[in-house]
Formats: C-alpha cells, sequence, structure tokens
C-alpha cells in the first residue's frame, strides 16, 4: 500500500515562512510519477498549489507562483513545498499527492491522483 506522510505545517504570522516534506514509502516511491501538492481550505474545493513530473519540471497555481517552490530528493523520497511570504488565504490543510501512472506533463486535477497524506494544517494569521 503506497503512503505518504506530510510533515511541517504550523502556525505562522502573515509574511512568513513554512517548509512542508512528505515522505513516501520507499516502496511506492516512483520516479516516474507525478508528485504534487493540494489544498484545502474549510468549506472550499480542493485546489493543486505546485506540481512536479518525472523531469522535475515544476508548475504552480496562479496564487503561489513565485512565493513557493516544490522540489523533490529521489534518494530520501521526499517531497517539499517552500512557502514564503504567505498569507492569510494560503490557510488551509496541505496534502501531498502522487499519480499511479506515469505522464509527460503532470496533469492539473486532483481526481488523477491516487494517493494521499493525512494532510498538515497551515494556519497563517495577521
Amino acid at each position: 500500500q503506497v503512503q505518504l506522510v506530510e510533515s511541517g505545517g504550523g502556525s505562522v504570522q502573515a509574511g512568513g515562512s513554512l517548509r512542508l516534506s512528505c515522505v513516501v514509502s520507499s516502496y511506492s516511491y516512483s520516479t516516474s510519477a507525478c508528485l504534487a501538492w493540494f489544498r484545502q481550505a474549510a468549506g472550499k474545493e480542493r485546489e493543486g498549489v505546485a506540481y512536479i513530473d518525472k523531469y522535475d519540471k515544476t508548475m504552480y497555481s496562479h496564487s503561489v507562483k513565485g512565493r513557493f517552490a516544490i522540489s523533490k530528493d529521489n534518494a530520501k523520497n521526499t517531497l517539499y513545498l517552500e512557502m514564503n511570504n504567505l498569507k492569510v488565504d494560503d490557510t488551509a490543510m496541505y496534502y501531498c499527492a502522487r499519480t499511479r501512472d506515469s505522464f509527460a506533463s503532470c496533469p492539473r486535477g486532483k481526481d488523477s491522483f491516487n494517493f494521499w497524506g493525512q494532510g498538515t494544517q497551515v494556519t497563517v494569521s495577521t
């Protein structure tokens, strides 16, 4: 069974930074899969914020581009999300996710991701 475990969430003031990590169980880590970070704020749909494909090409949602950076360390089976200049609107539960299949370019929709972590809460206050 694929397991993804996030960590690094917490409470921070606006303008601050956090780094999220997601460890993918070694037997399920696939260098050809797409990895992504999604978030879900209270009462809202889950949305994708950052993606990284097998070529290490990254994509970001408009709302986080220039502030967030996704990266991965294949040797550690770990996905990261560096979040800078955090805003109150970034408050949400953050999830890492992985596709089952390999894609030439990462899909954007959450339905294309087959494996999910349990989430880590990020709260940004003024």
